[in-house]
């Protein structure tokens, strides 16, 4: 993993919380919160988007429906 998937995945885990969120409002938070870290177009959120599934594969966030379609799951923190 890289520095800047590490800096990714702290920017999701930091507004990810307890209860489900869309993976598109997770992915627009997290970007918010990246500035100007990231490109600031598709190649951004795609990336965002990339380490939201690492993340679920690991264990650190739980999801439910299909990921890849940001507006119809959701994702939140194990409890």
């Amino acid at each position: 993993m890289s520095e800047s998937d590490s800096q990714i995945d702290e920017a999701i885990l930091s507004v990810a919380v307890a209860s489900w969120r869309k993976v598109a409002s997770v992915i627009v938070r997290a970007q918010e919160k990246l500035g100007n870290a990231l490109p600031q177009d598709d190649t951004g959120l795609d990336l965002i988007s990339e380490r939201i599934e690492v993340l679920v594969q690991e264990g650190r966030l739980l999801a439910q429906g299909n990921i890849k379609i940001w507006r119809h799951s959701e994702v939140r923190k194990p409890a």
